[in-house]
């Protein structure tokens, strides 16, 4: 593979392990630091974080850094099975990159009780309901990937409308599921921790929501001249 051709997978790489550094590294600094950050702090660490991510890599490789994300999108056309393969590849070690890093670089207690930031699923909550939940948000999400960044009508927003949807589900169920939307961000952490409560969850349930998101776009939303995205 020529380094034209590497450029996509080490963005989704980089990109991925900076979100889970960020991300699970925001809940490690909050249990660290007796809840001074809150839900609010570790819900713009995620939504912030990803928006900068987005529009760094969106010229390079699309701007994935979430095998949800990537799915919808192969699903309505606008990238290949093997891409698909390689970006989840990349993304999946990404995550575990990142893990490693808050694992190194924040206190032992911390990353400990919180299992490095590993997302949990509420005991108010079932399993079917925590799939629910992280589809229905995952379906919001993969929407405003298609609505801000794929379509050919997409205001040029950069990641800004990603993010923000992300800092929107990270506060409304954040307590409940994590608000996860991403199997990478769930993987690298519950890997790295030996973590796997609720794993299926944010496997499945992102999962089927992108699913019904890139069928609602291919079939329906986007404009017949939508043009191709990587």
């Amino acid at each position: 593979m020529n380094l034209q051709a590497m450029r996509p997978l080490v963005a989704e790489f980089v990109g991925t392990a900076l979100f889970v550094f960020f991300g699970a590294g925001s809940i490690v600094a909050n249990a660290a630091s007796a809840n001074s950050l809150g839900g609010l702090g570790t819900a713009l660490a995620h939504g912030v974080g990803m928006a900068v991510i987005v529009t760094m890599t969106m010229s390079i490789s699309g701007g994935h850094h979430n095998p949800a994300v990537s799915v919808g999108l192969w699903l309505a056309q606008k990238i290949d099975g093997p891409t698909l393969g390689r970006y989840v590849a990349a993304q999946l070690v990404g995550a575990v990159v990142g893990a490693l890093l808050v694992k190194g670089l924040f206190p032992a207690g911390a990353a400990r009780v919180t299992s490095l930031g590993t997302p949990q699923v509420s005991d108010t909550l079932g399993l079917f309901s925590g799939i629910g939940a992280e589809a229905l948000l995952t379906f919001f999400l993969v929407s405003v990937v298609f609505g801000t960044a794929v379509s050919a009508q997409a205001p040029k927003v950069g990641g800004f409308g990603i993010g923000l949807a992300i800092f929107v589900c990270a506060l409304v169920a954040g307590p409940l599921t994590g608000a996860a939307m991403n199997p990478a961000r769930a993987f690298g952490p519950a890997l790295v921790s030996w973590d796997w409560h609720g794993q299926a969850v944010y496997w499945i349930g992102p999962l089927l929501g992108a699913t019904a998101a890139g069928a609602l776009w291919k079939f329906v939303l986007l404009p017949r001249d939508a043009t191709n995205i990587r």
